[in-house]
């Protein structure tokens, strides 16, 4: 049987280029991210791009990404309907729900603190651990969010 005949042997493969970038489209604000995501065996990889391409900013937090392209996937899975709740998700992915939740609560983080983590410009003292609302729980309202997270105001 060939590669391309069998289903599950397809590579899936997502490239985009090196640079993120923000622009408004229909009044609504959108920002590419420069991710890889492809299919190993039965499991799909996100893949941030090469260390190179931010290496001058010195705070390219490899987890972070990751787990922000991870939140923003499920979140387009939940509103395409391939799962119509975080529970359904959290099931089919073999997840916890609260921890599918928590993830799937970093999507309601201002758009520029996820382009400036995706860029590698947050501030030092942010981890993971903060963004996820582990340390303190994060504000819906974005300049409370700046605030928090120890974003400048601009």
């Amino acid at each position: 049987m060939s590669e391309t005949t069998n289903p599950r042997r397809r590579a899936i493969r997502i490239e985009a280029g090196t640079n993120a970038r923000s622009y408004v489209s229909g009044g609504q604000r959108v920002t590419w991210v420069p991710l890889k995501i492809q299919r190993r065996q039965n499991r799909k990889l996100l893949i941030p791009p090469t260390p190179d391409a931010t290496a001058a900013t010195g705070g390219f937090d490899v987890p972070m990404i990751k787990t922000l392209g991870k939140a923003f996937y499920w979140k387009r899975l939940i509103d395409d309907g391939t799962y119509p709740t975080i529970a359904e998700l959290a099931r089919a992915l073999k997840l916890e729900h609260g921890w599918a939740a928590e993830i799937l609560r970093m999507t309601l983080l201002a758009p520029d603190i996820v382009e400036a983590i995706f860029e590698g410009r947050q501030p030092r003292h942010l981890n993971l651990h903060a963004l996820r609302g582990r340390i303190a729980v994060l504000p819906r309202d974005w300049t409370e969010q700046r605030r928090l997270l120890g974003f400048t105001a601009r």
